[in-house]
């Protein structure tokens, strides 16, 4: 299933091969387990699909997108490779496999739940968001080497855009550079002093694309760069500060905010902080009280190494059953 999986080209905007294929998939197991599975429209083109057995406590959750480039799969004996092997289309599997076990077991009160648009702006997550089934647990998928994850960052999206004069290259004088004030605004915020959080470490910046100018004899009248922060503190504080390092230079767009966050721990689980950001801001707490854990390596996902080891996935196959199981225990617990 991770094969075929991956080889379905799902980058963001274009999930609805994805989609499709797991709508039939759970449609089928649904109807031979007593359960409904159902798709959750995000856009004309794109849905999110959702899938229950009994009245849903715990939801298992992650993304069907991945990023660009696509390539398809390949396997040799202790891995499997392509676009979305470990983020994260080998999670949806595991949670496939672990909810079939979970059937073949008895077990009811549980729900998965693939979403599209993670990678880009949770459009998916923010949709379900508005649509809860009642769950009192989310289990969100995403790659932790298997272990639980404590907290993981946030993360501030900005558009930075410069405008300026065109002028012919030979009489500078006449115009005036966005590329030039892009630039030092760019620099300015490169000198910024960015704050820690002794659990989550330290905010983290990248510029991720720069463009602009029309050719190499004029001046340029316009330009832009996109770049991420990786939060550990309120987005505000780092707002406030990019805005004020930036000044008068260019305009500041603010794309997408996603909070940091702090996780409970599962007896019986090793622990970890990541920080890369997920869709538990959005689904959360519509979704119920969330956990993170996932198999494989975010270090190799994005990447055009990305892999995920056949051992660890089948691995995650137990675990997410055993969560789970646990979860269902506590709510049970709880009620009475």
């Amino acid at each position: 299933m991770t094969r075929e999986l991956v080889d379905l080209e799902s980058i963001t905007e274009n999930e609805k091969q994805v989609g499709e294929y797991l709508l039939h998939y759970l449609s089928g197991l649904a109807a031979g387990s007593d359960g409904k599975a159902e798709a959750m429209t995000v856009t004309p083109e794109r849905f999110n699909v959702y899938a229950e057995w009994g009245a849903p406590v715990v939801v298992l959750s992650t993304h069907m997108d991945t990023v660009p480039p696509f390539f398809v799969s390949s396997e040799d004996e202790e891995h499997i490779y392509g676009r979305g092997a470990c983020d994260a289309k080998g999670i949806i599997a595991a949670m496939i496999a672990a909810a079939e076990r979970l059937i073949e077991s008895g077990t009811r009160n549980f729900g998965l739940l693939f979403v599209v648009g993670e990678e880009r702006n949770s459009a998916g997550a923010e949709v379900a968001s508005r649509s809860p089934r009642g769950a009192r647990y989310l289990i969100n998928g995403e790659p932790t080497e298997s272990k639980v994850a404590l907290g993981s960052k946030g993360i501030l999206r900005y558009e930075i855009v410069a405008t300026g004069k065109m002028a012919h290259s030979a009489y500078p004088e006449l115009g005036e550079s966005a590329i030039e004030k892009l630039l030092d605004a760019l620099e300015a915020i490169r000198h910024m002093k960015l704050p820690d959080d002794p659990v989550l470490g330290k905010t983290t910046l990248n510029i991720g694309t720069i463009s602009g100018g029309r050719a190499p004899n004029i001046v340029p009248d316009a330009a832009k760069a996109e770049l991420a922060v990786r939060l550990v503190c309120d987005a505000r504080k780092v707002d406030q500060a990019l805005r004020a390092a930036i000044g008068g230079r260019a305009e500041v767009k603010e794309i997408l905010t996603l909070p940091a966050m702090h996780f409970s721990a599962l007896d019986g689980f090793p622990t970890s902080v990541v920080a890369f950001t997920t869709d538990i801001p959005v689904l959360a707490p519509a979704w119920g009280e969330p956990f993170l854990f996932g198999p494989g390596s975010i270090h190799v996902a994005h990447t055009t190494e990305e892999k995920i080891a056949k051992r660890e996935l089948l691995a995650a196959v137990d675990t997410y059953a055993q969560m789970t199981r646990m979860l269902l225990s506590r709510a049970e617990a709880q009620h009475a």
